[in-house]
Order: structure tokens, then sequence, then C-alpha cells
């Protein structure tokens, strides 16, 4: 088997092309809660604490400028990230299993070889 074909294999495999669509999908929702949580949740929690501005918050060791601030508004837009991917994760999961849980019709033919081992049965 050439190189070419043993990548093209490898390549076209449906894991491989899910997991990366789920990577695109991860970055595009982690651009959009970040853009949440930079423009709309940190300034409604800086107005709750009295017009705190989260991105300017620092203090200053020696010549040394320590931004605490950014680092606050990073924790919060991970634990933001991460509750949307449990929640969307969490709904995935349930709708697996509502479909695990339906009961699958028998096909024509084993319904009708069921039904005439029920009828010799009876006999």
């Amino acid at each position: 088997m050439s190189m070419m074909s043993e990548f093209k294999e490898f390549a076209m495999k449906g894991s491989l092309i899910d997991m990366a669509v789920g990577i695109i999908i991860g970055a595009a929702i982690g651009k959009v809660v970040g853009v949440l949580v930079e423009s709309i949740l940190m300034p409604l929690i800086g107005l709750v604490m009295g017009g705190v501005d989260f991105s300017t918050l620092a203090i200053t060791v020696g010549d040394a400028n320590v931004g605490y601030g950014a680092f606050i508004q990073a924790i919060i837009d991970f634990l933001i990230v991460a509750f949307v991917i449990f929640m969307i994760i969490k709904a995935l999961n349930n709708m697996k299993k509502a479909e695990a849980e339906e009961p699958e019709e028998p096909a024509e033919d084993v319904a009708l070889l069921t039904e005439i081992r029920d009828l010799l049965k009876q006999r």
C-alpha cells in the first residue's frame, strides 16, 4: 500500500473528520463566549461591583505591573466556556439516550418470522 493511499485512508476516517469539526466548532463557540464575557458580562459585573473595570485592575510591585484583572477575566471566561460546552454535551447525551430508549420496529421479515413462530407454538 502506497504512502499516499495510507494517508488518504487515515484522513478519511469518520472519527478524524468528526474530531476536526468538533475542534472548529469549539473554537467558534470559544470566540462567541469570549466576546460575550468581554463585552457584556464583565462590564455588568464591574457595574455591580461599583464601576470596576477588570481589564485595568493591576498592582505595582517594584517596577513590575501585575495585571490581575485580566487573570480574573480569563477565569470567568473559562468557566463560562466550560459551562456552555458542558450544557451542549449534556443535551447531546440526552438526545442519544432518548434515541436508545425508543424501541426499534423489527424488520418486516423478522416480524413475519416471529408471527409464524408464535403460531407454531400455539399448535
